[in-house]
């Protein structure tokens, strides 16, 4: 009877976890309190950091790749998430997001006021300081072009370029692309209070005209053929994000598009979110690589919310004070995180401060540009 019990206890998770689960499980248990308690992006962060949980509960296999005979015999079936993940390895999954994301998002902001495409290019300034810094530090092009795309916060994107240029960096570019999107309202305030003034603050801007329907139609469709002629392999995220819109615009689809607001776009964030947890079990997460890549992502981050607002700055002036440089945050292309960051910061300056919308105009142009920067170092570094 002893033996069973002990045989019993060396088949348990706690015989079993390495110190380094241990710290695995400390930091998915404190983004869960993040997410739970702070209401930081739960939607997020929740099936992440749960994912996290789940792959470091030693024994628990719910990455393990299915085993097969020599001749072809499926000896054991694999992990759960596992399959999850192959929506992710095969680049299925960000396209999808940016379907969903094109029907939620209103892009009339950007139309009725099309200079704030000049915010949401400035914050790319992230993207390619970061690939140089990259560069210098002895990674790849095509490895650095994954770590730099961090800096648009955009997930989905960032998922799509690493799969193709640098697969094998994918658990540790998802993990800090996913978290620094989540953790947007703990990043940014800092940096946008730091390169602004109270008087830059406290600006309140102009209501937005008025956009036609017809404006609305032509807008994705536009967008669609000139970015593919130009950069043929932004297609899937640039097409799915448009006809995402269209379905939403034209007025003739609402059905396709609730379901790829709600149904679908919630069902891929369980699957992508957890799976990207997963991914970061303690044997390829607690590397020297990985914590380099986790850091160069912070700074690819700040780095891009400082070039939007440096560029909001710049806008402020020449306009004479018409222009809010907070809005240039949310050039970056979390939607709609970054456009409520500016529009929290706006209002601690000023009550009467109103820049949602305002705001949602470089949010829209930051996601298109995030893409068309991916379309840029695929034609430059795909295989």
């Amino acid at each position: 009877m002893l033996e069973k019990i002990i045989i019993f206890v060396q088949e348990t998770g706690f015989y079993a976890m390495t110190w380094q689960q241990a710290v695995m499980l400390i930091i998915a248990l404190a983004l869960l309190y993040l997410g739970i308690e702070k209401k930081y992006e739960p939607l997020l962060l929740i099936p992440i950091s749960f994912g996290m949980l789940l792959a470091n509960l030693p024994l628990g296999q719910i990455m393990a790749a299915p085993v097969y005979e020599q001749t072809g015999e499926l000896i054991t079936p694999g992990g759960l998430i596992y399959y999850f993940y192959q929506g992710i390895k095969l680049g299925v999954f960000p396209p999808l997001i940016f379907l969903g994301i094109g029907a939620m998002t209103d892009f009339g902001p950007l139309i009725a006021n099309p200079q704030t495409l000049l915010l949401g290019a400035a914050a790319q300034l992230g993207i390619f300081t970061t690939f140089i810094g990259a560069i210098l530090l002895g990674f790849t092009p095509a490895e650095a072009s994954s770590i730099g795309i961090i800096a648009g916060a955009d997930g989905p994107t960032a998922i799509f370029l690493t799969s193709i240029l640098a697969p094998e960096l994918l658990p540790s570019i998802a993990i800090a692309a996913y978290s620094y999107m989540a953790l947007v309202p703990m990043i940014q305030p800092p940096i946008m209070r730091a390169l602004t003034t109270k008087a830059e603050r406290e600006v309140v801007m102009e209501q937005l005209r008025p956009v036609s329907k017809r404006e609305k139609i032509l807008f994705p469709i536009i967008v669609t053929i000139i970015t593919g002629l130009l950069l043929p392999p932004s297609i899937p995220l640039i097409g799915m994000l448009m006809l995402g819109n269209l379905l939403r615009e034209c007025g003739l689809t609402e059905r396709l598009s609730k379901t790829a607001q709600n149904e679908l776009t919630n069902i891929i964030v369980i699957l992508l979110g957890t799976a990207v947890g997963a991914s970061a079990g303690a044997e390829n997460f607690l590397t020297p690589q990985t914590l380099f890549i986790l850091a160069l992502g912070l700074v690819a981050f700040a780095i891009g919310t400082a070039g939007g607002v440096i560029m909001g700055k710049i806008m402020y002036k020449v306009t004479r004070g018409k222009i809010n440089p907070l809005i240039g945050s949310a050039g970056i292309s979390a939607v709609p995180m970054a456009a409520r960051v500016s529009q929290m910061e706006g209002q601690k300056a000023n009550p009467n401060n109103y820049l949602l919308m305002h705001a949602m105009g470089p949010n829209v142009a930051g996601v298109i540009g995030s893409a068309i920067v991916a379309g840029l170092l695929l034609s430059f570094f795909g295989k």
